[in-house]
């Protein structure tokens, strides 16, 4: 096991590893050249504030005991590495992102032993069996294919470790972004092959329990993880859709003016507003967990 000596092996796998440029994550078809992944503060206010508290309840969720080696796999920028050093006080947390502005933002924000590096899930570089609990949190969808990276996940994870991960529901529970693509595909019909929804049957419990139990996983077990998104009124929702981080602002930074305003007057008229003009959502992940056999 892993706490003889840090899981990093550098010797393992070049930081510029693999298939994908920089700032972009492999999905299947032509629909990944909107997932945009560059700037940490642009993410950080555009999702950062909703899925930092799934890291936290996903946490909670998993239950281990202090003094592990965790290693959180396409970090982004750092909220669930953040969620895992305060509530599980870890011997230590490697994490890992593909995208250079992205660690830079986690390993700026990162505590005393988190350490981060920029990397590929799909060949990480961490020892075989070095890892007491391996974690991801709102990146498999993204890779292809994902049961790669889940397979390198079970290689660092030691006999009887926890490998776990959470994806956003994005069939029906995580609501900004359901009602954002139903709002594109009424301004521009041709926005559908980018709906999230359609790109990622994987988000789906029945999915994710099965590339578990694929990857040889036992005791697995998948369950929904929900958080409230709150947004002050429509300016506080629409503007994050305007940093360029992600497939729907990536999508939106390649519209004109007109057609921008078009989604926006469809995303308007389709939400709830309450007093004041707020506007109350729930976002939902599915998380899945299951331990390496022994």
């Amino acid at each position: 096991m892993g706490r003889t000596g840090h899981p990093y092996d550098p010797r393992r796998s070049a930081a510029g590893g693999g298939s994908r440029t920089p700032g972009t994550v492999m999905a299947h078809g032509e629909e990944h050249r909107f997932d945009v992944w560059t700037a940490g503060a642009g993410y950080e206010r555009y999702m950062g504030r909703w899925s930092r508290p799934v890291a936290e309840r996903f946490t909670y969720w998993l239950g281990r005991p202090q003094r592990l080696r965790w290693l959180d796999v396409g970090c982004g920028t750092g909220g669930l590495s953040a969620a895992v050093a305060a509530r599980c006080r870890p011997l230590e947390v490697l994490a890992i992102d593909r995208s250079p502005g992205y660690a830079g933002w986690a390993r700026a924000a990162a505590t005393a032993g988190t350490h981060v590096v920029v990397a590929d899930a799909r060949d990480l570089p961490v020892r075989d069996g070095a890892c007491d609990a391996v974690v991801s949190g709102l990146t498999l969808n993204f890779l292809a294919p994902p049961a790669a990276a889940v397979a390198e996940m079970v290689r660092t994870v030691r006999a009887g470790g926890l490998v776990a991960a959470y994806v956003w529901d994005y069939a029906g529970g995580m609501d900004l972004l359901r009602l954002f693509w139903g709002a594109a595909v009424d301004a521009d019909p041709s926005a559908a092959a980018l709906d999230e929804r359609r790109r990622f049957p994987l988000c789906r419990p029945d999915a994710l329990g099965a590339l578990w139990t694929q990857a040889g996983l036992g005791e697995v077990s998948v369950a929904p993880i929900e958080v409230p998104t709150v947004f002050a009124d429509f300016a506080d929702l629409w503007e994050p859709f305007l940093t360029g981080q992600g497939p729907a602002p990536g999508y939106l930074a390649t519209l004109s003016a007109a057609d921008r305003e078009r989604v926006r007057d469809a995303l308007r008229a389709a939400l709830p507003c309450g007093p004041g003009g707020s506007v109350e959502l729930t976002a939902r992940a599915w998380a899945v967990r299951g331990r390496r056999a022994g």
